[in-house]
């Protein structure tokens, strides 16, 4: 694993986020924002645990604290699970996200381009 800091971010062209990832000892922080008023709207910390389907394999757990009004939960939430899960590692995500207006087929791009920067920060921890 590579246990440097680091920014990512995606670069679709519209409606994209960046990414701080910290490691914090064995524990891991990232930071997520985008927009036209990047904030932090919700936290999300996520643990690993044995899945319930399956002992065999690793999932996680997670639970979420949102400000009033913002709705970066589902995405701070499944960020953390997914990486806590992958990485077999406490997680904490936080993530403010806005943009004024933001039609549907925004809110579609913006939950993809959180898939892929996802993906972009497990490439650059574990590679491909």
């Amino acid at each position: 694993m590579d246990r440097t800091e680091f920014t990512i971010g995606t670069d679709t062209g519209a409606y994209d986020l960046t990414a701080s990832v910290r490691w914090i000892g064995p524990d891991l922080l990232v930071a997520i924002w985008g927009g036209e008023k990047p904030h932090i709207g919700a936290v999300a910390m996520a643990q690993p645990r044995p899945s319930l389907k399956d002992p065999e394999v690793t999932s996680s757990t997670a639970s979420v604290f949102s400000y009033v009004g913002h709705k970066e939960d589902e995405l701070a939430k499944a960020t953390s699970e997914i990486l806590s899960a992958t990485l077999k590692t406490n997680v904490i995500v936080t993530a403010g996200i806005h943009w004024d207006n933001l039609p549907e087929k925004g809110i579609q791009r913006v939950i993809r381009n959180s898939e892929i920067l996802v993906e972009m920060i497990l490439t650059k921890i574990v590679g491909e």
